[in-house]
C-alpha cells in the first residue's frame, strides 16, 4: 500500500470515528471519578497526545509538523501545501480510596480527531472533535436513623450518573510579517448526561423508590488566539494568549421517578453556563532541535448557576456538598530531537518529551480545593517520509487526598495518538 493510499484511508478511518463519537453519548462511562457528580462532570484535559507528553502545554506552540488544538492561531505553523490529520486515543487507570475503602477503575476513550489544511498563502483552518467533559460515578450509603430503620429495615441509598458533553470545533488563522498569527475558533458543545437515584428498603412491605434525570446538553461559543516569535540568534521566543467566552447551556432535562416522566426546558432563572477561561503561554526554542514551554490558564465558574439548574447541582442529600469555583492550571514541558534529519539512526530521529502540572478544579468539596498534579512523559516515532508519526505518552499523578473527607485519586494514563502529515495541494508540472 502506497503512503498516499495509506492517509487517505486513515483520513476516512477519522471521519467515521467522528461520527461516532457524536453519536454515543451514554450507554458507557467515559471517565469515572466521584467529583464527576457535580455541574457537567470531570473536564477532560484538551490537546492530543503530543500536548499530554509535555504536561499539556501547547498555548505558545508553533510547530509544522503536528496540529495544535489549543491555541487557533497555531494553525498557520505549517508547510503551506501540507494536509494534517490527528487521533489521540487515552486509557486511564485510577485507584480510588476513601477512609477505610478503595476501588479501582479503567476507561478507554478518544481523545481528540483533528484535522488541517491551508486555505490561502499565510491563513489554514483546523477542525476536529473531542470529549469536553465526563461524568462517571456510582456511590452509596446506608441511612442511619434507628428509628426509622426499626420499621423498615435496612435501607441502602444508590446514586449513579453517566455521559458528557463532546466540543466540536472550527478554527481559522492568518499570519502577517512572518511573526504575529491570529486565530479564532468556534466552538459546538453537545452532549447527554444521565442522573439517577434508588432507594432499596429490605422489608418488601415497603415500596422502595426510582428516579433521577436526564439532561440533554448544548451550547456555543468563540474562542480567539494570538501568537509571537521572535529570533535571537539560533534561539526562538515565543508567545502566546487565548481566551474563550462564557457560554450558555440550553436544552432540555427529562425528570422521572419510578414511571411518572417530566420533560421541561433547562433555562431556569439567571441560566447554567461553562465558564470563560483565559490563558497565557511562554516558549523558548533551538530551530527543531529542543523546546521548552511554560502555560498558565484560570478558569471562572462561579457564576455559572450549577446549583440553580435541576440537574447539575449536588445537594448535601448525596452525602457531598460542591459549590463553583475558579479552576487554574499551570503547566510545564520539555521536548527534544537528537538530529532530525539524522539518516544512519532511527531514535535519534525520535522526538522524546517530558512534562508537569498542576491543577485546581472549578467546584469546591465541602468548602476545600480540589487539586491535582502528575508527570509526563512521552516519544513520538517518525513512519514512513515527511512528518507521519505514531506519538505514546504516559502520566502518573493524584487528585485529591483522604483530608477532610475527601476522596484521593491515584492514576496512571496512557495515550497514543497518531499523525498524519501529506502533500496534497502540490500542482504537477508536467502531465
Amino acid at each position: 500500500m502506497s503512503k498516499g493510499i495509506f492517509s487517505k484511508l486513515a483520513v476516512t478511518i477519522m471521519l467515521l470515528t467522528v461520527v461516532d463519537v457524536a453519536y454515543a453519548q451514554s450507554g458507557a462511562y467515559t471517565g469515572y471519578t466521584p467529583y464527576s457528580i457535580y455541574g457537567i462532570g470531570d473536564l477532560n484535559n484538551e490537546g492530543s497526545a503530543h500536548n499530554n507528553a509535555m504536561g499539556g502545554v501547547g498555548i505558545a506552540t508553533r510547530n509544522r509538523k503536528y496540529i495544535n488544538t489549543l491555541n487557533p492561531a497555531s494553525v498557520t505553523a505549517r508547510d503551506s501545501l501540507s494536509f494534517m490529520a490527528d487521533m489521540s486515543l487515552l486509557q486511564t487507570n485510577t485507584l480510588l480510596q476513601q477512609t477505610g475503602k478503595s476501588n479501582v477503575n479503567n476507561n478507554f476513550n478518544i481523545q481528540s480527531i483533528s484535522m488541517s489544511f491551508p486555505i490561502y498563502k499565510s491563513s489554514a483552518m483546523m477542525l476536529g472533535i473531542q470529549p469536553f467533559s465526563s461524568t462517571g460515578y456510582k456511590t452509596m450509603g446506608w441511612v442511619g436513623d434507628e428509628n426509622v430503620l426499626a420499621q423498615t429495615g435496612n435501607i441502602l441509598d444508590v446514586w449513579s450518573g453517566e455521559g458528557g458533553l463532546n466540543k466540536g470545533f472550527v478554527a481559522a488563522g492568518v499570519t502577517f510579517w512572518k511573526k504575529f498569527s491570529i486565530g479564532v475558533e468556534y466552538d459546538l458543545f453537545f452532549g447527554k448526561i444521565n442522573k439517577d437515584y434508588t432507594r432499596t428498603l429490605a422489608k418488601s412491605d415497603y415500596a422502595g423508590y426510582s428516579g433521577g434525570s436526564i439532561l440533554n446538553l448544548t451550547a456555543h461559543t468563540v474562542k480567539g488566539g494570538l501568537q509571537f516569535e521572535q529570533n535571537i540568534g539560533r534561539y526562538t521566543l515565543g508567545l502566546g494568549a487565548t481566551y474563550r467566552k462564557q457560554a450558555k447551556l440550553k436544552g432540555y432535562i427529562e425528570t422521572y421517578a419510578d414511571t411518572l416522566s417530566v420533560t421541561d426546558t433547562l433555562n431556569l432563572t439567571g441560566g447554567a453556563k461553562i465558564g470563560s477561561e483565559i490563558g497565557v503561554g511562554i516558549s523558548f526554542r533551538r530551530g527543531e532541535i529542543w523546546r521548552m514551554e511554560v502555560d498558565y490558564t484560570r478558569s471562572d465558574w462561579t457564576n455559572c448557576n450549577f446549583d440553580g439548574t435541576s440537574g447539575l447541582g449536588c445537594s448535601s442529600s448525596t452525602g457531598a456538598s460542591f459549590s463553583a469555583s475558579t479552576a487554574q492550571t499551570i503547566r510545564a514541558g520539555f521536548e527534544i530531537t537528537p538530529n532530525p534529519n539524522d539518516i544512519r539512526y532511527y531514535l535519534r530521529k525520535c522526538t522524546y518529551r517530558a512534562g508537569a502540572y498542576y491543577k485546581q478544579a472549578y467546584y469546591k468539596f465541602d468548602g476545600n480545593i480540589v487539586n491535582s498534579y502528575g508527570l509526563t512523559f512521552g516519544a513520538t516515532f517518525p513512519v514512513f517520509r515527511l512528518s507521519n508519526g505514531l506519538t505514546v505518552g504516559m502520566e502518573v499523578g493524584q487528585r485529591g487526598s483522604l483530608k477532610n473527607n475527601m476522596v484521593k485519586e491515584n492514576f496512571i494514563n496512557f495515550s497514543a495518538g497518531f499523525n498524519i502529515y501529506d502533500i496534497w495541494f502540490r500542482k504537477a508540472r508536467y502531465n
